[in-house]
């Protein structure tokens, strides 16, 4: 059973959150988002894969496994977190493995729908090599939250993706793989984050109430 993190209510709607490939759950940007969306009324549930819990007691840095090897983890990870119909999603490569096991947590029941911060559409320098195959079946609440300049997935490359309209986005603007802008754009990461954290709390309640 992994640790959790607890942040906000349980008793109400709840977000299953990890980590992205080389960063873990008490990440600075984890931390701020979880926080925000506790003050939003959202209670999250933050977990670790193995790999990198393990990082924390052998000092390693060992790749993570391939994603696929990874959803056993994270559907385990959803019964033993003991609250109904959570949502569930993850930081880059987290989100990359909670959306590939959402439809079938979705098809029995188990969660409500799916949030990913910072989706990794292809690898860095790669943009043909898209990971986008099984979001073209995504028909139940989905919510994509990326930075408009994500090296891993732009505006601009996102629009000719062909995504299904059951995908909602929110576009965190001039934002780089942590949603965080340049100093030229007037905005701060603060800022970013915490409008990503109002559209993933008003994403949740609404897609909570409709069920």
């Amino acid at each position: 059973m992994p640790n959790f993190l607890k942040d906000g209510p349980l008793d109400g709607p709840c977000l299953i959150l990890t980590h992205g490939s080389g960063s873990p759950m008490d990440s600075t940007f984890l931390n701020t988002i979880s926080s925000l969306l506790a003050g939003q009324g959202i209670g999250v549930l933050r977990f670790e894969f193995a790999y990198m819990a393990a990082r924390r007691t052998t000092g390693k840095k060992a790749p993570p496994p391939r994603a696929d090897k990874l959803l056993g983890e994270f559907e385990a990870a959803v019964d033993d977190a003991g609250v109904k119909a959570p949502f569930i999603g993850g930081k880059s490569l987290g989100a990359r493995v909670a959306s590939m096991c959402a439809d079938k947590l979705v098809a029995t029941g188990k969660i409500g729908g799916l949030v990913c911060l910072a989706y990794p559409f292809h690898p860095t320098g790669r943009p043909d090599s898209l990971r986008t195959a099984h979001l073209m079946d995504i028909d139940f609440p989905a919510l994509i939250v990326q930075g408009e300049r994500d090296p891993f997935g732009t505006r601009e490359e996102i629009a000719g993706y062909g995504l299904p309209e059951t995908i909602e986005f929110h576009m965190a603007p001039d934002g780089d793989h942590d949603l965080v802008p340049r100093k030229k754009s007037g905005r701060s990461a603060l800022d970013n984050w915490q409008d990503a954290a109002v559209a993933v709390a008003a994403f949740i309640k609404r897609s909570a109430d409709s069920t």
